[in-house]
């Protein structure tokens, strides 16, 4: 892929998309068909630099594993939970949700492991996983600065009881908890402290799990969530659904140009919580239609609105591109914990938003967006240069204003093969 691309697209987006699997999905199958007892094939897998870097971690751990890249699948016969290992190192790049998962898969096998990735990576923290494997009698050791990666980790297995983990970071450590936790020596609690950040994921967590077999009781009341142990996951075959989160950027791009685009495979009661992107457009002023396997949105006159998008944070971006286009500020609030993913998502965020001619305050848990005026808006004469942080979303969202504000270039677009390699072409089928 080239150093940057200009966005050129002009017109209405029309059309229907199916974007690729979720990389959420497809991690968390990857991790319970690794653990599982038996053969499984998952069905519809994201291939990206995100699950290549799972995929080729696992295999470092001595799971084998079959890619058949043109046909999406895979094929994963299961360790029984028995992994194992002497001074493994693993490398995960920048993908949060394999260093968080492996490192709770690891802490239940037997041996030493140790989980790093790039520089960006080593910034993000990981003291609250660390301190709760510590409480499993796990030799966990987060070795740089502020708790952050890299991880080294010597166990012989998580001895069960109760884990008290505050959820006001990521939820990807619950997760990794929840589905390390039928190979516990006993059975697990695991106590959530303070507010639970993105909560649809841990959902999807839970669903995934019971795909494969475990059944994890959940207390709402207290935030408390008891897994049976020891047990097993039984392999099975499992479809995933395509990416939500992508699936908002289609989306967004209706609603920016006024077109109409349906995402195909995807329904109101998807297990992913990004769907409910559609319902913050439809707050927008847009059109939303939902099938029993696709979800439509027309894009109308946009409006601006003050939105909790705690529950669906990895559509902040893509909100923000929208909201750049309506008539009146746009308040973001709940996402703080955006500041500790791939790049500051709202510090640099709101960096590039001002480039494109809105006016940004930046808040503590999110932030406000005045809409791009025509009068102080960018010249149509000059390229807007995008930074993009090395974060794919930052590539894939604010493209789109591109669609509307000539000029736009967004710099290290490769960026994108993190979870979708094909964006920008798929992007350009709409036009």
């Amino acid at each position: 892929m080239p150093d940057s691309i200009l966005i050129t697209l002009q017109g209405q987006a029309r059309g229907s998309i199916r974007p690729p699997g979720s990389k959420s999905l497809t991690n968390r199958a990857l991790i319970c068909a690794a653990m599982a007892e038996g053969v499984s094939t998952l069905r519809g897998v994201l291939d990206s630099e995100d699950t290549r870097v799972m995929i080729s971690a696992l295999q470092k751990l001595g799971v084998e594993i079959t890619h058949d890249l043109e046909q999406s699948h895979v094929d994963i016969v299961g360790s029984a939970g028995r992994l194992t290992g002497r001074d493994v190192d693993i490398f995960v790049a920048n993908s949060g949700t394999t260093i968080r998962f492996l490192s709770a898969m690891c802490a239940a096998g037997d041996g030493s492991f140790r989980l790093r990735g790039i520089e960006r990576m080593h910034e993000r923290p990981i003291g609250d996983l660390v301190d709760a494997l510590r409480q499993q009698n796990v030799d966990a050791i987060a070795e740089s600065p502020g708790g952050c990666p890299p991880i080294h980790i010597r166990t012989s297995g998580m001895a069960g009881g109760t884990i008290s983990i505050r959820g006001n970071i990521s939820s990807q450590f619950l997760s990794g908890l929840l589905m390390a936790g039928p190979y516990c020596k006993s059975n697990l609690s695991l106590e959530v402290q303070g507010p639970l950040v993105s909560q649809p994921y841990v959902y999807m967590t839970l669903e995934v799990m019971k795909a494969f077999g475990s059944q994890v009781q959940q207390d709402k009341s207290s935030n408390r969530y008891h897994i049976p142990a020891p047990a097993r996951y039984t392999g099975t075959d499992y479809s995933i659904e395509p990416d939500a989160s992508a699936a908002s950027y289609f989306w967004a791009a209706a609603a920016i140009t006024g077109g109409e685009v349906t995402v195909e495979g995807l329904h109101q009661d998807a297990s992913q919580g990004d769907v409910g992107f559609v319902k913050v457009l439809e707050k927008m002023g847009c059109e939303v239609s939902f099938t029993s396997s696709s979800i439509t949105v027309k894009g109308r006159p946009l409006r601006g609105i003050d939105i909790d998008m705690n529950p669906i944070s990895d559509t902040v971006q893509t909100l923000a591109a929208v909201a750049l286009f309506a008539n009146g500020k746009t308040r973001v609030r709940g996402v703080a914990h955006n500041r500790h993913k791939e790049t500051d998502r709202i510090g640099d965020l709101a960096r590039e938003l001002r480039k494109l001619g809105g006016g940004v305050e930046e808040h503590v848990d999110g932030l406000t967006i005045t809409p791009v005026a025509p009068a102080n808006g960018p010249s149509s004469a000059t390229e807007i240069e995008i930074e993009t942080y090395n974060d794919h979303r930052m590539a894939m969202s604010l493209a789109l204003p591109g669609l509307r504000i000539p000029g736009v270039k967004i710099i290290n677009p490769g960026c994108t093969v993190k979870t979708y390699p094909n964006y920008f072409v798929d992007l350009a089928t709409l036009f």
